[in-house]
């Protein structure tokens, strides 16, 4: 599957739209395996976005995932507004 430069702005641009929203991100990790997380969107980059997860129900401490456009594009990480 070719990334087109074009597809990859239009999610660029999304993301930007939604900086400070929350999200429910479904992550693909591979062999069947997928996590599903809240998080809200912290910061989106030229290459790559972050979400910040701060999961109060466990004692986990907050991560900041990073991911590239490219990665919602071929669906190894799909994201919904919560």
């Amino acid at each position: 599957m070719a990334l087109r430069q074009a597809d990859i702005d239009k999610v660029r641009a999304s993301v930007f739209g939604q900086l400070g929203h929350k999200v429910k991100i479904q992550l693909d990790r591979g062999r069947n395996r997928v996590d599903i997380q809240e998080g809200v969107i912290q910061g989106a980059y030229p290459s790559v976005f972050t979400i910040l997860i701060d999961d109060e129900n466990d004692k986990n401490p907050p991560q900041l995932l990073s991911f590239s456009y490219a990665d919602v594009l071929t669906r190894d990480i799909r994201m919904k507004l919560c």
